[in-house]
């Protein structure tokens, strides 16, 4: 095939995921979009957002989609690592007594890893591996991960008691963080017709996991040139309080900026999006359109910033409108 039937094959492909898993998430849009990007760039997703709000279902409806396993975890502060990962156990057959591995959820290829920040760091700890390396080390052997193997992690944003936030190393896993938001009088209308009737919709399988496979390797021949990839990077320096091309708004609310996987995330998050456009090169403006939920959860902010009232979102905008009226050379690559 030729670039620009890869590109059509995964526009075409990709809508056609989005179209079914739209038949049970009502709105959430955005949410959905990241959600398939997340996938499509080999990369995981954090869910933030009040309950009730479909995530659950999101994940469900997505296997069901493309044809993969899943399984949920719903993290408890009393869980041990080895809910997660799994344990050797002590079995016996005619051979004898033998240690062998019992696998735990997390060895299948969606995990919906619900309420994280209720796990103690130590649980979460558990998902790191996992989730850089797609493998789990138990008793001092590496077990690996089927692919394609995505987590998608949900959090309440405003319950305290009885949360541990997500350690900074952990938050930078992911991704993308997408925040949900409330649905609207007309998309509630829905969720209580499609949920109240005698109908049930269920999304059907229109790609395999072949195809998810191909469509990652698809998202990594897309070309990003070098002013492109500067662009992305001089984003992901003005995030940083005490870098050159720090912008002021950084400076003045960051604790810290993004590290080198934010970079990382606005290049391949860029791929997709020039690809949905039927592109197979990437632009400065699909640089802009990932830069949100590809940032916000890689900076931290000061005590002036919660005074002020500003968010992550801000620093990426300001970030964002710095980079734009830089006019630097480009960084070589």
């Amino acid at each position: 095939m030729s670039a620009v039937q890869e590109a059509a094959w995964f526009r075409q492909t990709f809508e056609a995921i989005r179209a079914e898993v739209a038949k049970t998430i009502v709105g959430q849009k955005e949410t959905v979009e990241g959600v398939l990007i997340g996938l499509a760039s080999h990369g995981h997703v954090l869910l933030e957002g009040m309950p009730g709000l479909g995530k659950t279902l999101l994940v469900k409806s997505l296997a069901q989609a493309v044809s993969l396993d899943t399984n949920r975890i719903q993290f408890t502060p009393d869980m041990m690592p080895a809910d997660v990962t799994g344990t050797n156990v002590l079995a016996s057959d005619e051979a004898g007594r033998r240690f062998e591995f019992r696998k735990g959820p997390i060895f299948t290829n969606l995990v919906l890893a619900d309420e994280i920040n209720r796990a103690t760091p130590k649980t979460q700890s558990a998902m790191l591996e996992a989730m850089q390396e797609l493998a789990v080390t138990s008793g001092g052997v590496r077990h690996k991960l089927e692919e394609p193997f995505m987590v998608m992690a949900t959090q309440n944003p405003i319950e305290q008691e009885g949360t541990y936030p997500l350690p900074e190393a952990q938050l930078d896993r992911f991704f993308l963080k997408i925040v949900v938001p409330q649905p609207s009088k007309q998309d509630l209308l829905q969720v209580l017709t499609r949920t109240t009737g005698s109908q049930v919709v269920q999304a059907t399988q229109v790609a395999s996991r072949d195809d998810v496979l191909r469509m990652r390797q698809i998202v990594r021949e897309v070309v990003v040139a070098e002013p492109v990839m500067s662009y992305a990077i001089d984003v992901v320096m003005g995030t940083h309080p005490d870098g050159a091309g720090a912008c002021p708004l950084s400076r003045t609310y960051s604790r810290y900026g993004s590290s080198p996987r934010g970079a990382q995330a606005l290049v391949m998050g860029a791929k997709v999006l020039a690809l949905l456009h039927e592109r197979f090169n990437a632009s400065k403006d699909d640089v802009r359109s990932i830069a949100r939920p590809a940032l916000r959860h890689r900076i931290g902010l000061n005590y002036q910033a919660e005074a002020d009232g500003v968010d992550t979102d801000k620093v990426v905008e300001a970030a964002i409108a710095h980079a734009d009226a830089g006019d630097r050379d480009p960084i070589k690559v």
